[in-house]
């Protein structure tokens, strides 16, 4: 589907949408929300949701910056941005796996305090101060001709594909993500790993908010719930591609890209400005009908 689109968009508008300055912006712009899904494969992969993960990315952005404008050292804001994120995390896990609230309610609620958390720690405006110069390097730098982002993004996935396709840990979140009560059975500390899947999926958050802030140099404190969708979107296209039937990191990373040459092919043919919602919605009906049905067919 993917080769199809780009067929389509270098028939339609060859002289804009062939070019290699396209191609490096849809590689270098997708980065972030591409580390936002492959985070978010982890939880999804032990059976449980995060819709915290665009609010600790967006409460990240904002804890990195706020800490740089009061003049503490970039490794210091990173660190401690890191550790926060790993805290949300093991909120989220204790009040799912210990109080036994629902996954998705658990982490819609958190991430609604989030965002009130972010408001908060930018008193609700953009944060432009502090930002040193190796910090936004680590965003902006080019490497190859790509921005550092894709290089960091690719990191990420390699790192999460080997942990879930090469490791007993990987067939340990599947099987719990598949049949709670018979990994149970089988003598797995399903408690355990979907707390640990939480507060992975919430690190990965918090590492792509500092890769953020250091992109953009800036901290708006409404960045954060713009990318839930598209990481949805993309996770559960990617469940429909490479292993169909189960959330997957090669499948995200074709389902991003795929998405992602869409919507920047209707925006050079001229589309409004909320195709990329309209896109990315429709993309989720269309992906969670097609993996509902890949289910039933296994």
């Amino acid at each position: 589907m993917w080769v199809a689109i780009i067929v389509l968009f270098a028939i339609w508008i060859p002289d804009t949408f062939m070019t290699e300055g396209n191609f490096r912006i849809i590689a270098g712009d997708q980065a972030i929300t591409a580390m936002l899904a492959i985070g978010l494969i982890v939880p999804l992969a032990a059976g449980v949701f995060d819709l915290s993960i665009a609010g600790v990315m967006g409460f990240s952005v904002a804890m990195v910056s706020y800490q740089l404008s009061k003049g503490i050292s970039a490794p210091i804001a990173i660190i401690t941005t890191l550790l926060c994120g790993a805290l949300i995390g093991a909120v989220n896990g204790f009040v799912v796996v210990k109080l036994h609230v629902d996954s998705f309610i658990a982490t819609l609620g958190m991430s609604s305090i989030l965002l009130a958390g972010t408001y908060w720690v930018t008193d609700g405006k953009q944060i432009t101060e502090g930002f040193t110069d190796g910090f936004l390097d680590l965003g902006s730098k080019p490497f190859l001709g790509l921005p550092l982002p894709f290089f960091y993004m690719i990191a990420v996935a390699a790192v999460m594909y080997v942990i879930l396709e090469k490791t007993p840990l990987g067939r340990y979140l599947y099987a719990t993500g598949g049949n709670r009560q018979a990994a149970r059975l089988a003598g797995l500390r399903v408690e355990r790993i979907m707390f640990g899947a939480l507060v992975t999926s919430a690190t990965v958050a918090a590492l792509t908010g500092v890769i953020l802030a250091a992109k953009l140099g800036t901290a708006a404190p409404d960045i954060g719930p713009s990318y839930l969708l598209p990481a949805f979107s993309a996770v559960f296209l990617g469940s429909t591609q490479i292993r169909a039937g189960r959330v997957n990191v090669l499948g995200t990373l074709i389902a991003i890209y795929l998405l992602a040459t869409g919507v920047k092919g209707l925006q050079l043919a001229g589309a409004p400005s909320y195709v990329n919602d309209l896109f990315n919605g429709l993309a989720l009906i269309v992906a969670v009908a097609l993996a509902a049905r890949t289910a039933r067919r296994a």
